[in-house]
């Protein structure tokens, strides 16, 4: 089973990052890939651009990315109670190549953030509009208060309250 792992985010720290690559590592008998946004820096989309540039190899080759996988493990950042901009970016352009952008494969939704509503606005408005772009969400998760409850030396949930719930999502997850 493959997985790719990524987060909403092009920060080089981000926290969302770190959640993501540890409960990807969670699934059992899993190869990993975890992506980085920043591999895939695109300008900022607009209609009259595409006219002028066409469709960007980057949107293509993240495509191809989740492509290869069985498992999507997503973890968004939020950015005034949204997507933040480097995600919605390179989720416009690849959606202009394919609608259809998480083609079908189930996906473990995440968010967190240093509050303590754990990414709950992103994440929501997430549940509600992937699913029109291919993402099979099976489970969602939210992690509160990442700098509490996340050991970033042992790259680990340190908070039991939350790790064991991530952990028994995982086990049961459906793919």
């Amino acid at each position: 089973m493959k997985i790719i792992a990524f987060a909403g985010s092009n920060s080089k720290n981000s926290i969302n990052k770190k959640l993501a690559t540890y409960v990807s590592h969670l699934f059992q008998n899993a190869t990993v890939e975890v992506l980085d946004l920043n591999d895939f820096a695109l300008p900022v989309f607009g209609v009259d651009l595409e006219k002028e540039i066409g469709q960007p190899q980057l949107a293509k080759d993240f495509l191809d990315k989740l492509a290869s996988a069985d498992v999507i493990v997503l973890s968004l950042a939020e950015n005034n109670g949204n997507y933040s901009t480097a995600f919605k970016n390179t989720f416009d352009w690849a959606s202009r190549q394919y609608k259809d952008v998480f083609q079908q494969k189930p996906m473990l939704l995440m968010a967190t953030s240093p509050g303590g509503r754990g990414g709950a606005s992103v994440l929501e408005i997430a549940k509600n509009n992937l699913p029109r772009y291919g993402a099979n969400i099976q489970a969602t998760f939210s992690l509160p208060s990442f700098n509490e409850n996340f050991d970033v030396e042992k790259n680990l949930i340190s908070n039991s309250e939350f790790d064991h719930p991530i952990k028994e999502i995982v086990r049961n997850f459906s793919f």
